[in-house]
């Protein structure tokens, strides 16, 4: 079999940390390009953990790969929204890439 020519690819666009306020939406930036035909399959991670979005009504992941908070949740004993996120960027038979942490610190 044939080897495959080495394609690079890199974040256009790493998340910042970034202060949310209650109620409102928020958004985290990511942007992965890639030389190679198949596009970056882009997925966060909060706290270190794979974020798992298909039934979530508040969190999904748009078309450029940013992640979208419409209404962020945050009381004195639930801040389901509050934490470190990273953005994980996979290309198949290529491998993944992460972005840089960021901090989504939620006020009021």
């Amino acid at each position: 079999s044939a080897a495959q020519p080495f394609s690079p690819f890199w974040f256009t666009v790493e998340p910042r940390d970034t202060v949310a306020i209650r109620g409102n939406s928020a958004l985290l930036n990511c942007s992965a390009h890639s030389d190679a035909a198949a596009p970056a399959r882009i997925e966060w991670k909060k706290d270190g953990t794979f974020m798992s979005l298909v039934s979530d009504e508040r969190r999904r992941i748009l078309p450029d790969g940013s992640l979208l908070f419409t209404h962020v949740v945050h009381s004195k004993h639930n801040k389901p929204d509050e934490g470190t996120y990273q953005c994980v960027a996979t290309i198949e038979n290529l491998g993944s890439i992460s972005s840089r942490t960021a901090h989504l610190i939620v006020a009021g």
